[in-house]
């Protein structure tokens, strides 16, 4: 339907969409977590296969705008804990972790293992996703000059793709995925295939992309994702949660503004790319606008995996620090009705 409508990435937001609605509407549906990893692999070789020989002219301002993100994270980060806290009335621990501008699955664990609401941590940032994808995407569409790109960075149809690269970018996902699993690095799955798919491609190994039908099946699946984190979750609650995230994407993504609007001035980088490098909407999902919207995917998704990495690294062990002191009792869930 969003494709017989000509929308903005109809594979991944028709989805959304649909998963959102099912889920509220009380179906029992879900996404296989080895599906979902599977897809995502797929994703993150479409995004090595944008990292080109260029690159290397471009890494002197890139440290400027990767230098910016810990600003971003602080202030961002800062004032939505302040909204969760005084605001919502969500305890510290789970104000915290909702609070955190990224690293989804790590903060929902994190913060759980600590005490805080894992239900309403995931909630929170599943519904902050789900939001900036939205705004961002009919945003750029109505009001950003731009159009979709063809299917998203995706390569040539799988009927005529060469079986030769077709091999080598299947070999990039296998070991890319599997490594870093192994390294236990976060979002190991995209962001291995993405490593080892860069280099293939910086090299000139080959210059293929993964073909347009797995593109837009990966898509699929990570629309689907998001939108089936809703599932068995009370309306009211969801409207509730939904309100104030809503809330808190407004001051992350005004954030995001700012220091795109900043950075732009100051390194001459284009405002468009550096919001979608800022904005706080997962790496997956940011990078899949940036490949629709012909935006530079490896400057976004080299910028959204360095925020994430500063999070998982830093968040908990500060949390840790602060909150153990201060002793907080676990935070219970609050009541669904």
């Amino acid at each position: 339907m969003f494709w017989l409508l000509n929308l903005p990435l109809p594979w991944m937001l028709g989805a959304m969409a649909a998963c959102i609605a099912a889920s509220v509407s009380g179906l029992k549906i879900g996404m296989p977590r080895w599906l979902r990893s599977g897809m995502v692999v797929v994703l993150g070789v479409m995004l090595g296969s944008s990292f080109t020989p260029a690159l290397f002219d471009q890494i002197g301002r890139w440290s400027v705008t990767l230098a910016g993100l810990i600003i971003y994270v602080v202030v961002a980060g800062g004032a939505t804990y302040f909204y969760f806290r005084k605001v919502a009335g969500y305890g510290p621990i789970t104000s915290f972790f909702t609070a955190m501008p990224g690293g989804l699955n790590e903060m929902v664990m994190v913060g759980g293992a600590m005490g805080g609401d894992p239900r309403l941590i995931g909630l929170t940032h599943g519904a902050r996703v789900m939001l900036v994808v939205f705004i961002l995407v009919f945003g750029f569409k109505f009001y950003g000059g731009y159009h979709p790109a063809g299917s998203a960075g995706a390569g040539l149809s799988i009927l005529h793709f060469p079986l030769l690269d077709l091999a080598i970018l299947t070999a990039c996902g296998v070991v890319g995925a599997s490594g870093a699993i192994w390294l236990r690095l976060p979002a190991a799955p995209l962001l291995g295939a993405m490593i080892v798919s860069g280099v293939v491609h910086l090299t000139g190994i080959t210059a293929s992309r993964p073909p347009s039908e797995l593109v837009a099946v990966a898509q699929i699946a990570i629309g689907s994702a998001v939108g089936s984190r809703f599932v068995g979750v009370k309306l009211a609650m969801i409207g509730r949660t939904t309100l104030h995230a809503a809330a808190g994407t407004v001051i992350t993504l005004g954030a995001a503004f700012l220091c795109a609007g900043a950075l732009h001035a100051l390194t001459g980088i284009p405002t468009q790319a550096l919001l979608l490098a800022y904005a706080p909407g997962g790496l997956a999902e940011m990078s899949l606008v940036a490949l629709a919207l012909g935006i530079d995917a490896a400057f976004v998704a080299t910028h959204h995996i360095a925020r994430i990495l500063m999070i998982v690294a830093v968040a908990p062990p500060f949390f840790r620090a602060v909150g153990g002191r201060r002793k907080l009792p676990p935070e219970r869930p609050p009541d669904d009705d």
